[in-house]
Parts: structure tokens; C-alpha cells; sequence
């Protein structure tokens, strides 16, 4: 009996990660980027997690919302000002902030089950 679905073809998915670096689909990113299962990496201008801004956030909800968004926040998890995430409520999208290697390995379950996620990762 087969447990697991299959992918949707070109499903993008983190394929390696580590310092400085993930790849997507074999794909190297070095710079913070946004990528979902349809969806290939684009750059995210983001420095760090310390000057994230509401800004930076709400290029995370056009249409069509995720039902979750993976933020990936570079080598250490650092959370983020409750005021920064009050979009979220407000569309009513899930969120969860987290380092980006926990972030990677996240987004691959969520994507795999063929969940409408978005990664939002700073790289460093």
C-alpha cells in the first residue's frame, strides 16, 4: 500500500542546505529568498531578522495566500515582534519562525504532503 502522494511535477523542493547556501531543485541560493511548491526561489530583501520589517512581510501574502508561511530566520531562530505578525491573524495564514535548516526541513514535509506553503528564508 503507498502512503506517500506523488509530487505535482516541477514541485519545488530544498534539495540540500548548509552555511551560506540551500539549494532548491539543485538550484544554489545564496541570498535570502521566497519559494513555494509552484513557485521557484525569488529574492527577499531581507538583511537579517533584527531589521525585518512589516514590509518585508507582506510581500509573503498575495493572492493566492499560502495556508502556511515558514519563516527561516538565518543560523539562529529569532523570534519576531508580535506587531510584525498581525497580518498574518488578520488574513488568517499560519505562520511559524524558526532557523532556516529547521525551516527547510519543514517546508520539504509540508510540501510533500502538497500543503500550500511558503518559505520566506534569510541565508547566512
Amino acid at each position: 500500500m503507498k502512503l506517500q502522494p506523488d509530487l505535482v511535477p516541477d514541485t519545488q523542493m530544498v534539495s540540500a542546505y548548509g552555511q551560506g547556501y540551500i539549494d532548491v531543485n539543485g538550484v544554489r541560493q545564496t541570498a535570502a529568498c521566497i519559494f513555494g511548491p509552484q513557485q521557484a526561489p525569488q529574492p527577499w530583501d531581507v538583511p537579517t531578522a533584527a531589521e525585518m520589517s512589516a514590509a518585508h512581510l507582506d510581500v509573503l501574502l498575495t493572492e493566492p495566500l499560502p495556508e502556511v508561511v515558514l519563516i527561516g530566520t538565518g543560523r539562529q531562530q529569532h523570534m519576531l515582534a508580535p506587531a510584525l505578525l498581525r497580518r498574518f491573524i488578520a488574513c488568517r495564514v499560519g505562520w511559524e519562525v524558526m532557523d532556516t535548516a529547521a525551516a527547510c526541513r519543514t517546508y520539504n514535509i509540508l510540501a510533500g504532503e502538497g500543503r500550500r506553503v511558503l518559505a520566506a528564508v534569510i541565508i547566512e
